[in-house]
């Protein structure tokens, strides 16, 4: 028997299956694929799910095989308009490591996430194809199309729109799907044509764009698809493709070819109302699948695991009661609803906005992604005019006591709590927390005591809104649980107790 058992090896299945393993749970990931796939897919990973990734040990790998401030490249009608860099800016924030978007192939992205799990001794076990499973009070039990069977505490469908788990459970998948507007995708290979740029040609009639994939030869081709003589979208060809791009590119001398890998995506605005039932949870493209605009698909599953590993790595170890689990549909249902409405508006603007000179998908990018459980039950007490609980933690620099510079999310990365104690008035606090609950909570005093960090040029104070002696409770997803004042210790050590109820 096995912990978790996971079904769906994509980029949502891979970070739940790291997490989790980095804690010492033991879990198994299946995915009916006979093969790893080499297909560019989801390519846009937001900052947000960089700093999750950081956690994880893998956002440097990113980070260098991918392109940061990619630079978009307009046409209209076949001319140059502009080149546009959307994250342009004065560079990364104190209280935000990443200050653009990771443009990466997403097979890219599933590697190094494979091979980080490997380092937790985890493979995922491929053409191993979930034929249904059954649950009870204590386990799940996976029945497999091979006959064979995988019994776990509790089972994760991370396996897409088409989810096979999410199926089984009889959850309806509210929403709708516009087979009318669409989009023809493929990786493609052109010769002679920059790499610098993600290519965007718009025209009257529609629309092409060709985006080059690092570590590859390849462009990953979106375009407005063919149409036959009823109106209906035609399936992509690399013909196709050729014909697209001579119709709206217009650019002469450039033949399209080697086409790895095509597709139709269509107009998906659907989620459950229900992501946990049991001992079975859904995540990622099996609980919500929304317009592609603004690339938020991916960084949403990835988000929904962060959410989920902790609060079962915490009840499975005993350190957590089984309602925690329950704050997983509470914080990320909302999350996936307000996701949905984004992408759906984000849609409708660019569509209007290509219609002239100048404007491509960076209009797309415009809006946050969604983030934050104020809402939640774990949001404890009351915040100040600068964060609540349920508020993602802000990042900043800071000295440790041998002179070391040293950033909050360094001593947030972990499977732990974090409690910051701003101010000595703090430290008895701080002490009582550390000797309770141990390897639970790791506790740090900020200060100019000799022992304390040092907030350099009061980053972490500004950051946090923390004037006098406060108390600061981190989530190990990097949210705030409480914020309290300085020699109270006790909303910190009822909201521990409370977690094991």
């Amino acid at each position: 028997m096995t912990d978790v058992l996971i079904v769906g090896a994509g980029p949502t299945g891979l970070t739940l299956a790291c997490d989790i393993a980095r804690r010492g749970v033991a879990v198994r990931i299946i995915d009916k694929s006979p093969a790893h796939h080499r297909e560019s897919r989801g390519k846009t990973l937001h900052p947000r799910s960089l700093e999750v990734l950081e956690d994880l040990g893998v956002a440097h790998r990113i980070v260098a095989d991918g392109t940061t401030h990619q630079v978009f490249r307009k046409y209209f009608d076949g001319a140059h308009v502009s080149d546009i860099d959307p994250f342009a800016g004065d560079g990364p924030a104190p209280d935000a490591p990443f200050d653009s978007a990771v443009f990466i192939g997403q097979w890219r992205i599933e590697e190094i996430l494979r091979h980080r799990l490997s380092e937790f001794g985890v493979q995922v076990e491929l053409g191993t194809e979930m034929a249904g499973f059954t649950q009870d009070a204590e386990s799940v039990t996976a029945m497999l199309t091979d006959g064979g069977t995988v019994k776990a505490a509790y089972l994760v469908g991370c396996d897409g729109g088409h989810s096979a788990v999410r199926e089984t459970l009889g959850v309806p998948f509210e929403g709708r799907t516009e087979d009318m507007q669409s989009m023809v995708c493929g990786d493609v290979e052109a010769e002679g044509l920059d790499r610098d740029f993600w290519h965007q040609w718009f025209t009257p009639a529609g629309a092409i764009m060709l985006w080059p994939v690092p570590g590859t030869r390849s462009f990953q081709l979106q375009a407005s698809p063919e149409r036959d003589e009823l109106g209906e979208p035609m399936p992509p060809t690399l013909d196709g493709f050729q014909r697209l791009f001579d119709r709206h590119a217009k650019v002469a001398g450039v033949r399209l070819h080697n086409a790895t890998w095509r597709s139709t995506w269509r107009v998906n605005v659907r989620m459950v109302e229900q992501s946990r039932l049991g001992r079975v949870f859904l995540a990622g493209d099996a609980a919500h699948v929304h317009p592609i605009a603004g690339g938020l698909g991916m960084n949403t599953g990835i988000q929904d695991a962060y959410n989920l590993g902790w609060k079962l790595a915490l009840a499975l170890t005993h350190q957590a009661g089984s309602a925690l689990l329950d704050t997983y549909e509470e914080e990320r249902l909302p999350i996936a609803a307000r996701t949905l409405q984004i992408t759906t508006e984000r849609l409708e603007h660019v569509l209007a906005a290509i219609k002239e000179p100048g404007n491509g998908t960076e209009v797309t990018l415009t809006t946050a992604v969604p983030q934050g459980y104020r809402w939640s039950s774990l949001a404890t007490g009351p915040g100040n005019q600068t964060l609540y609980p349920g508020d993602r933690a802000p990042d900043a620099p800071c000295t440790d006591p041998a002179g070391n510079r040293i950033r909050l999310f360094q001593l947030f990365t972990g499977p732990h709590f974090t409690l910051l104690g701003f101010g000595p008035a703090t430290s008895a606090a701080l002490c009582e927390v550390a000797n309770k609950y141990g390897d639970l909570v790791r506790t740090h005093i900020i200060g100019t005591e000799p022992s304390a960090l040092r907030d350099t040029d009061s980053h972490a104070r500004r950051a946090y809104g923390i004037d006098g002696d406060a108390l600061v409770l981190v989530r190990p997803d990097n949210h705030i649980a409480l914020v309290a004042e300085g020699a109270d210790n006790q909303a910190t050590l009822a909201f521990l107790d409370t977690l094991r109820s």
